[in-house]
């Protein structure tokens, strides 16, 4: 008789909900109309990247995505080619330190992003205000390594710096947008963050999906004519799953 091959499954995987069809359903038939609407958006964007700055035009990185698997998330460059990724290390893990558990005098300070960084290129500040920078990974969703709707895809080392209860946050497909980018997104801390990454991971429904979209889309409009603030809307304005 064979030998009967034991698998050792971690107790906290065995209350993970199943990926639905209808998320999957979704990313894909979303996905394709997203690029043939956007298409000569990609392709303008590409043609000026390669015109005014020298190097690549898409930009890649390890990203850990569902359950802490790694993938490569691409995305339009929007910094100048080679420039160290360490002044942007030290100001996610400082958001992530000051917010920590260990901490002794957690305070929390808000997700701001390094706009003043002087190796974002030219159309750089544009192509991120108005998210064009993201639409490469609409093909990653294609893939199924992301989804149009998740927590965003961390780096390693972020990762690496979670306390425990955070790595939850990974229970979701990570998305091009989520929870969290439309309820505060700057203006909330990374504790806050992760909450709502949480939050979703475990209501998530073609209900919640739906609503996060359709607030992204005008979010997106609003920050590209410059009508407010990246930071969105006030928090918890999205409903709950019933």
């Amino acid at each position: 008789m064979g030998k009967t091959r034991i698998t050792h499954t971690p107790p906290e995987a065995l209350f993970r909900r199943p990926l639905p069809v209808w998320k999957r359903s979704m990313d894909i038939v979303g996905s394709l109309v997203a690029l043939a609407l956007f298409s000569p958006i990609l392709i303008g964007v590409a043609i000026f990247i390669r015109a005014t700055s020298p190097g690549r035009i898409l930009f890649r990185q390890e990203r850990i995505g569902y359950l802490g698997r790694k993938f490569m998330m691409v995305k339009f460059r929007t910094m100048s080619e080679g420039g160290s990724q360490a002044v942007h290390k030290e100001h996610v893990l400082s958001l992530i330190r000051e917010d920590s558990d260990s901490s002794p005098n957690a305070r929390g300070c808000e997700m701001e992003k390094l706009n003043n960084d002087s190796r974002i290129i030219r159309g750089g500040h544009f192509f991120r205000k108005a998210h064009f920078d993201e639409l490469p990974q609409l093909f990653n969703v294609l893939r199924g390594e992301m989804s149009l709707v998740g927590p965003r895809p961390p780096i390693g080392y972020e990762v690496q710096a979670y306390d425990q209860w955070q790595t939850a946050r990974l229970d979701a497909v990570p998305g091009m947008t989520g929870l969290w980018q439309v309820n505060g997104k700057n203006q909330t801390t990374f504790r806050e963050m992760v909450r709502l990454d949480i939050r979703y991971a475990r209501d998530r429904s073609i209900w919640l999906d739906t609503v996060i979209l359709l607030q992204t889309c005008l979010l997106v409009v609003n920050q590209a004519l410059g009508r407010h603030e990246e930071s969105g809307p006030k928090r918890e304005q999205v409903p709950r799953e019933a």
